[in-house]
């Protein structure tokens, strides 16, 4: 066990280098993080629903499917809608073209929701709560194009994503 004693004994050079590698590391990978990647196709999903990012860190998401998608936030607790987190991600012509995207970063920890205008609509819950539900005449798997960010500085969260999330296009996913 380290007294006060014995912390203070230890060489100052040594003590002091091992500090600035502690300290400095991580804020430096933290500074300037990749982005996380959500992805869409035809399917009318995301592919990564729930994804966890740092304050400030950017979100992108990437359509690869020919119709075009919004992304837009919302608070569940009363279904208003997000006029900063609000976007629009043209359709992609098909493989090998430009692939339309669109990113956010969001500066304090919290939960973050969002869904497709196209393919989901709010809809009030028996609870009072306000969540996406798929429009009745849009094609999908029955699922809303809904999802959640949680933005958080807790590593063991940080460390959870799927590997997916690491890449911009994903081969063989393209559909329309």
């Amino acid at each position: 066990m380290f007294t006060r004693s014995r912390l203070f004994a230890l060489p100052l050079r040594p003590a002091a280098l091992l500090a600035a590698a502690l300290l400095t590391a991580p804020l430096a990978e933290a500074a300037n993080p990749p982005p996380v990647y959500v992805h869409m196709n035809g399917a009318n999903m995301f592919l990564e629903n729930v994804v966890v990012v740092r304050p400030g860190q950017r979100v992108v998401f990437v359509n690869e499917d020919t119709g075009e998608h919004t992304i837009i936030g919302y608070d569940p607790v009363n279904g208003k809608t997000s006029k900063r987190f609000d976007g629009l991600v043209k359709g992609t012509p098909g493989p090998g073209h430009a692939v339309s995207t669109y990113g956010i970063a969001f500066s304090h920890p919290g939960l973050e929701y969002y869904y497709c205008s196209v393919h989901a609509e709010l809809k009030k819950e028996p609870g009072g709560m306000v969540m996406p539900k798929k429009r009745p005449t849009v094609d999908g798997f029955g699922d809303p194009m809904a999802g959640l960010i949680i933005v958080t500085t807790d590593p063991r969260l940080l460390a959870d994503n799927p590997p997916s999330t690491r890449q911009k296009i994903l081969p063989n996913y393209f559909g329309g």
